[in-house]
C-alpha cells in the first residue's frame, strides 16, 4: 500500500491477500472508511460460492472482469449489482469473474466490560 497524503491510500488489488473461502473461490480484504467492508472476489471458471451468503446490512459490487451468474441472471464486466438489506444469493460462474464489493458493517458500542 503506498500513503499518497491527505488520507488516501493506493493499493494495487494483486497485492492484497488472498485468502481462499472454497474451491475456486478467494477473497481480498481492502482498506475501507470505517462501517464499510470493501473486498476483491476472485471466482475460477466453473465454481459456485461456498455458502448462501445473506447480507443483513446489505451488499453491491461491480463485475470487474468475467460474468457471475445471480439465479438465472446472468451479469458480465462492468455490470453494478445490489443486494438490499436481508438479501441472500450464491453466486456462481461459467467463465470465472472478478468482482469488486462494499458491505456495510453496523456499530455497535462497545461497553467498558468488553474489549476489541
Amino acid at each position: 500500500m503506498v500513503e499518497q497524503g491527505h488520507g488516501t491510500e493506493v493499493l494495487a488489488l494483486d497485492r492484497a491477500p488472498a485468502v481462499e473461502v472454497g474451491p475456486g473461490c478467494t477473497r481480498r480484504a481492502l482498506p475501507a472508511p470505517a462501517g464499510l467492508r470493501a473486498w476483491v472476489v476472485e471466482m475460477a471458471p466453473g465454481s459456485r460460492w461456498p455458502h448462501v451468503d445473506d447480507h443483513p446490512h446489505g451488499e453491491l459490487y461491480v463485475v470487474l472482469e468475467g460474468e457471475v451468474i445471480e439465479g438465472d441472471a446472468r451479469h458480465g464486466a462492468g455490470s453494478y449489482v445490489h443486494f438490499a438489506p436481508g438479501s441472500m444469493h450464491r453466486p456462481r460462474t461459467d467463465t470465472g469473474v472478478r468482482l469488486f464489493g462494499i458491505n456495510p458493517i453496523p456499530s455497535f458500542p462497545l461497553h467498558a466490560a468488553e474489549s476489541p
